[in-house]
């Protein structure tokens, strides 16, 4: 996992971390950043090798001295971003130990909007990545698992601890699906009447806060 990101954007986080580094590792970099960038206006089937070298400013043979072929470099750049994301939203947490659900929402909800195409990726197109997949589900675990165990740990305290862990993950399971349809309509898709409730950033974080605390109540 990547130390604890200070960018919401990945790729001013992947520039960051290279600076002062070697050409060869900025270069590689420059690939995945250039990536990025098209991802963000560019459907997925449309990124060519040609059009990320021109975006980062190499020769197109400059490409296969770092990545045999376009879905590589994406299977590395989703690896990457999914380790980032969880990285993000564990920094979040940690801000607010008894109410780390707020604040881990707010940074999933910024990191969303900051990288909308690599967002669209792992959400809707990871069946041609099954590594980024892997990753993405795994992310999608761990997660569940720490917001199972620290509901179970603040339910123990106040004396109702009556639901079992599978009860747990299932609820947060379904959801952090609902909270992705809600980011995904969002920010992706551009749902016209979810953009008109959704103009104030602190009221849909609080609704989606108040769900997320309901939801894994007795």
């Amino acid at each position: 996992m990547p130390s604890h990101p200070d960018h919401a954007s990945y790729p001013q986080f992947l520039a960051a971390q290279v600076a002062g580094e070697a050409k060869g590792i900025r270069t590689a970099t420059a690939l995945r950043i250039a990536a990025c960038t098209l991802l963000e206006r560019a459907a997925l089937r449309d990124l060519t090798i040609a059009a990320i070298c021109k975006r980062a400013g190499v020769a197109n043979g400059t490409f296969y001295l770092y990545f045999p072929d376009q879905a590589h470099l994406l299977e590395d750049l989703l690896q990457g971003f999914a380790a980032f994301l969880q990285a993000g939203m564990i920094r979040a947490s940690r801000t607010s130990p008894e109410r780390g659900m707020r604040p881990a929402t707010e940074a999933y909800a910024r990191l969303f909007e900051a990288n909308r195409g690599l967002m669209k990726c792992l959400i809707h197109h990871l069946d041609a990545f099954p590594e980024a997949r892997a990753a993405f589900h795994r992310l999608n675990r761990e997660w569940i698992e720490t917001v199972v165990a620290a509901t179970r740990r603040r339910l123990a305290r106040d004396g109702r601890d009556t639901l079992s862990d599978a009860e747990l993950a299932r609820r947060a399971y379904a959801m952090g699906g609902m909270t992705d349809q809600y980011f995904s309509s969002l920010y992706l898709s551009g749902e016209a009447g979810l953009i008109e409730v959704s103009t104030d950033r602190a009221a849909v974080i609080a609704t989606l806060t108040t769900i997320w605390e309901r939801g894994l109540q007795p």
